[in-house]
């Protein structure tokens, strides 16, 4: 043996030196798989015997989550034996991981009930003092303790840190601006939206989105004025407000939704046609027609758009000429408006240009 590794020896100090890195790098690396392999092997036994743990406290709060509940009186003053679970529950809640566990107990039995159950589960996280606690996170310096915290008290209802958390609107971390905003529709339904006054950043399509959808799980709900988040500075509230003013038929908004139609961005003007089509207002014909020429293409299109549902027999002049219009989708649109403008006249069978000032086009009408 001892020969055996004096021969090896020899071996590696009489080798070419590529011979010997190359050794050495092989042992490094089996060296390294070993460590890796007995880190993995140690990893998930801790997390074996965690996972354990957490399955033997989270049974033993929830045994004591109902007890508390059947432990209360006629008069709805908190028991001894309510008292006692309550500074159990603060004592763990000292601890992140118990307190973790805790917050998933009674959230998830809060999910499951409703009435005066749910309440007692909100009065318990009161007296424990963990509201407090998620309250503080608010001023943490850490982006994602701030977003959990706001999660926390969003899930549990807390209204009274409203002032606290609007505070925070613009804050720089997009996680911690979306979780405030699902804190104050989820809670404040539509008064909450009073955030688009003083919001400067960005609101992304998606969380437009989504605010849309658990405001319309509210009904008989009062829409607040619009009109101030329509000739908001910031692009993306303008944008949200028109969603607002489609959906909630705001037509009382319609003047300021007309003057975005001279909105420097052609996306917001675009919008704009959009909603103001949907809301027919008519006076939004004579704008764009006496300033088609000053239209983009994209514009030009959503007007005529526009035109097919709120044509009157007047516009026939205005239209005939684009029926040879070289875009597609404006000519189709001349020639459904002319078509349908034709076809409320009285006694009118067919279309009335020739077929020689249009023949390409007649084919098409007569086809429709």
């Amino acid at each position: 043996m001892v020969n055996l590794y004096q021969n090896i020896v020899d071996y590696l100090k009489n080798a070419p030196e590529v011979i010997q890195f190359l050794w050495a790098l092989i042992t490094t690396l089996i060296l390294i798989i070993c460590s890796l392999i007995l880190y993995l092997k140690h990893s998930r036994s801790r997390l074996r015997i965690k996972e354990r743990i957490q399955k033997v406290y989270q049974k033993k709060y929830e045994s004591d989550l109902i007890e508390y509940l059947y432990a209360g009186n006629e008069d709805n003053e908190i028991s001894v034996e309510q008292q006692q679970i309550v500074n159990y529950f603060k004592k763990c809640s000292t601890n992140r991981l118990k307190r973790k566990l805790i917050i998933t107990t009674l959230l998830k039995l809060r999910n499951e009930i409703s009435g005066e159950t749910a309440d007692a589960i909100q009065k318990l996280y009161y007296q424990t003092e963990m509201m407090n606690s998620a309250a503080a996170k608010l001023k943490h310096k850490k982006w994602n303790v701030v977003a959990r915290a706001i999660n926390e008290l969003t899930q549990f209802e807390i209204k009274e840190v409203h002032d606290q958390i609007i505070q925070l609107i613009n804050h720089p971390k997009r996680e911690v601006r979306k979780e405030i905003q699902m804190y104050l529709v989820k809670l404040f339904h539509f008064e909450g939206l009073d955030f688009l006054n003083i919001l400067t950043t960005p609101l992304s399509e998606w969380d437009q989105i989504q605010l849309l959808e658990i405001l319309q799980k509210f009904d008989d709900q009062e829409i607040p004025d619009i009109t101030n988040w329509l000739n908001s500075s910031n692009d993306s509230v303008a944008f949200f407000a028109l969603k607002l003013a489609k959906i909630y038929n705001q037509f009382e908004a319609k003047d300021a939704i007309i003057s975005l139609l001279y909105h420097p961005e052609k996306e917001m003007r675009i919008e704009a046609i959009g909603v103001l089509s949907h809301m027919g207002a008519i006076e939004a014909v004579a704008i764009l027609k006496n300033n088609f020429d000053q239209l983009s293409l994209d514009e030009q299109i959503a007007f005529f758009k526009m035109m097919e549902n709120m044509h009157e027999a007047h516009d026939e002049e205005f239209i005939i000429p684009f029926m040879n219009h070289v875009n597609f989708d404006i000519r189709v649109s001349a020639m459904k408006i002319v078509k349908a403008i034709e076809i409320k006249k009285p006694n009118a069978f067919k279309i009335i240009p020739s077929e020689k000032k249009y023949p390409e086009n007649t084919a098409l009408i007569k086809a429709s």
